[in-house]
């Protein structure tokens, strides 16, 4: 008979330990078998996660698959499956070699519902509850829970001494304000804000969401406030005012995933510190030394960087460049050299090639200064200008500079990022050895937007900082979640404040 097949998948995020995350149903007689199963895995950008599909013949009802024979298997990524949505690969025996002619397809799909629901708001001759002047309303909008309980979800900014409203547009999640059921009530309370929080209740009115679209700026849904106290109390009670909704609209907010998957390619660029501070490359106690065991921090931290990032970017070619050196033949000192030296195709083929191109170009510099980051900044700041030609989310650039020291071109550096924010871009910092990284601290401006020298604020916060010495005595991948963990957001923040669709929209299929 044809073999009875099923697919296991084990992970693997750290060391040689290989964990089972589960098994597909087993199909009976069939050699191109179509699992149902689908294996739900949690997905971290800043993490190379191994995974490992096994498929076996089921000849009997034991769980181990030991007695069970072995019909082919296939590693990969989970950052590979996702940047191709949609992977078909052969299968390998245990010893690599190829299993017959057999092949797995792998699909992906983000799990989550990333509809939001925008909304525009205001109220008409609200009941009036301070005692000295006007209410000062808001609204909370509830979502019904399972026992029939109400869940505040959402609430709008106060408006001071205002019976007559407006409230500013505001977005609520699709799924937190209704589970994604357009039919499922919801409830909206509005109040009038006391300091003391002792906050009184205006009115009350119930709604569905699929009620709320209708509305529109010509004809909005106007919904009266009922307070149920003054209805009892006064017969000839109408309402306590009116909120009107003017729009109501659902829309998708895109996830990093659905830029990957939607096509969105990430370039990784590698600029690397040769100024005369690191010390004589042939020296032990040189940054640049490489160690009997073919390490040092520099290369540590390309690895472990772009390990990961390699995984989203289609070709593996990576330009990389050096600054603060003097180059052959001439020996003039550059601040954005290619480290193959080959200014017209400064790429090098995958993370290995970038290692092989900066050993081999040690002997060959000169370790000058000073410590200038403006201009490869500016460099790489043109490929993405270039990328914003196309008006989808189709490129996006991380700028990995590795350094020892006091930077020199402070100023010229925070106009360079600030223009960079415009652009898609992020830039990663690692600073080896001892030096003080005070200024690199300063960049990374997490304690508010960083400013060029005329006053302008970056758009957004697109520098992360970390010194290597903090994982010096950390697992190798440590370093990589340190500084790729706020890439994502970085991906998000720029093509939806740009409103950049990706290439291949996963939504409109």
């Amino acid at each position: 008979s044809k073999s009875d097949p099923l697919c296991v998948l084990l992970l693997n995020s750290s060391g040689n330990q290989w964990f089972e995350i589960g098994r597909t149903e087993k199909i009976k007689n069939c050699l191109n078998p179509k699992f149902s199963q689908k294996f739900l895995v949690d997905y971290y950008f800043e993490v190379v996660q191994k995974l490992k599909f096994g498929i076996y013949d089921i000849d009997n009802k034991t769980v181990d698959l030991g007695d069970d024979d072995f019909l082919g298997e296939f590693d990969c990524t989970l950052g590979q499956i996702v940047a191709s949505k949609n992977l078909t690969k052969p299968l390998v025996l245990k010893n690599g070699r190829p299993a017959g002619k057999g092949s797995i397809t792998i699909l992906a799909e983000e799990v989550k519902d990333n509809r939001v629901v925008q909304f525009e708001a205001q109220g008409r001759k609200l009941d009036k509850k301070d005692f000295f002047g006007k209410s000062d309303p808001y609204l909370e909008f509830h979502k019904q829970l399972d026992g029939g309980r109400w869940q505040m979800v959402h609430r709008t900014e106060v408006i001071k001494k205002n019976l007559n409203p407006v409230w500013r547009p505001f977005t609520i999640p699709l799924q937190s304000l209704c589970n994604g059921d357009l039919e499922k009530p919801i409830r909206v309370e509005c109040y009038d804000y006391d300091n003391d929080g002792s906050h009184d209740l205006i009115g009350i009115f119930d709604t569905t969401m699929s009620k709320l679209q209708q509305a529109s700026r010509s004809s909005p849904m106007e919904y009266e406030c009922i307070n149920e106290k003054k209805k009892k109390k006064k017969k000839s009670y109408k309402n306590s005012g009116i909120v009107s909704v003017k729009h109501c609209e659902i829309t998708k907010e895109y996830s990093f995933l659905d830029y990957i998957m939607g096509g969105c390619q990430m370039n990784f660029v590698v600029g690397i510190d040769f100024t005369g501070s690191n010390g004589d490359p042939r020296s032990p106690d040189s940054l640049h030394y490489i160690s009997p065991n073919g390490v040092n921090e520099y290369l540590t931290a390309i690895w472990s960087v772009g390990c990961v990032i390699q995984d989203y970017d289609s070709d593996k070619m990576f330009p990389a460049f050096g600054f603060g050196a003097q180059i052959p033949p001439t020996g003039q000192v550059s601040h954005q050299f290619p480290i193959n030296f080959n200014p017209s195709n400064p790429l090098c083929s995958g993370i290995q090639g970038i290692i092989d191109a900066y050993r081999n170009c040690l002997p060959q510099v000169t370790l000058y200064g000073p410590t200038n980051f403006s201009p490869i900044i500016h460099h790489v700041a043109q490929f993405a200008s270039a990328a914003t030609q196309q008006k989808t989310a189709s490129q996006y650039f991380v700028l990995l500079i590795i350094t020892d020291g006091v930077i020199t071109d402070l100023d010229q550096t925070r106009q360079a990022i600030v223009n960079a924010a415009k652009l898609p871009m992020s830039i990663i910092i690692i600073g080896v050895g001892a030096a003080d990284f005070s200024a690199m601290e300063f960049l990374d401006s997490d304690n508010g937007a960083l400013r060029s020298p005329t006053g302008e604020a970056a758009i957004r916060d697109i520098v992360q900082f970390v010194p290597f010495r903090q994982f010096a005595q950390a697992p190798k991948e440590a370093l990589a979640q340190s500084v790729l963990a706020e890439v994502p957001q970085q991906v998000v923040s720029y093509f939806s404040t740009f409103k950049l669709k990706p290439p291949n929209d996963p939504a409109a299929k």
